[in-house]
């Protein structure tokens, strides 16, 4: 029983190794054919189409991310000289009403003696 078991194994395994050999020799027959080389050149062709075509593409994205980008950058410079004016604004009023309030200081000490 178990030699019948390696006897259908070991043929089994024979006719996949002949059987293998079989389909890889005409395979690359196949594959050498005129005919497929006739294949692989179209679609070799259509690769290099569709390289071209995503390359432009790419050449347009680079553009509009070239533009964005300008864009967020002035958006930014503009926020901050905005920011830079209003720090500036609030600075000068919190020294008038410093001096104000020291002209008012001085004042009093002047006129209580």
């Amino acid at each position: 029983m178990f030699l019948s078991f390696l006897e259908k194994d070991m043929a089994r395994r024979i006719g996949l190794f002949a059987g293998g050999f079989l389909f890889g020799t005409a395979g690359l027959k196949i594959l050498g054919s005129d005919d497929a080389k006739k294949v692989y050149t179209k679609c070799l062709a259509a690769v290099l189409r569709g390289k071209d075509c995503i390359l432009t593409q790419k050449d347009i994205i680079v553009e509009n991310c070239s533009d964005i980008y300008a864009d967020a950058v002035e958006i930014n410079d503009k926020r901050d000289a905005e920011r830079r004016e209003r720090e500036y604004r609030e600075a000068e009023e919190l020294l008038k009403e410093k001096k104000e309030a020291l002209e008012v200081n001085t004042g009093e000490i002047a006129f209580g003696n």
